[in-house]
């Protein structure tokens, strides 16, 4: 199989619109966690330099992490702001073999597994590999080492 399928050399794909707008009607976010200029989804939110890892996260929280290496120290830092009293909504890939999703995604509060694949802006085609919904803490309700809800989620299926 050809390396590309596998593969890409950016780890910065945006969020499809339909997709964030969806979770934004149910959520309100109040912070993307992750953004640039270009492609943020709330009016307040941290760019790289500024380095949402190194900031305070606060109320309702939109997380689509860079894909790269770095994506377990995300995944730890959303788990940790939501003992803070933070809800944090992340776009993941669906890596459920990795540590990061053993040691952090398994002690959200909800995981929703996307059905079928997403297609980032920009992206000539679907991704190759399954995403998910992560939500740590959430709606007045405190973080906890439960095991989460886990569902599939056919989101195109509700408005």
């Amino acid at each position: 199989m050809p390396a590309g399928l596998f593969a890409s050399a950016r780890a910065d794909w945006a969020t499809p619109p339909e997709l964030f707008g969806r979770l934004d009607r149910e959520f309100s976010f109040t912070l993307d966690v992750c953004a640039t200029p270009d492609n943020k989804k709330c009016p307040r939110y941290f760019t790289p330099a500024i380095d949402g890892l190194r900031q305070r996260w606060t109320g309702r929280c939109w997380m689509n992490p860079p894909y790269g290496r770095a994506i377990g120290a995300w995944v730890r830092k959303a788990r940790e702001e939501s003992r803070r009293d933070a809800t944090v909504v992340s776009l993941l890939p669906a890596r459920t073999d990795t540590a990061w999703w053993h040691g952090d995604v398994m002690r959200a509060r909800e995981i929703r597994l996307l059905r079928g694949r997403l297609t980032f802006v920009g992206a000539p085609s679907p991704a190759p590999f399954p995403s998910a919904i992560v939500i740590f803490g959430g709606r007045g309700m405190p973080a906890t080492d439960a095991p989460p809800r886990v569902v599939g989620w056919d989101w195109r299926a509700y408005p």
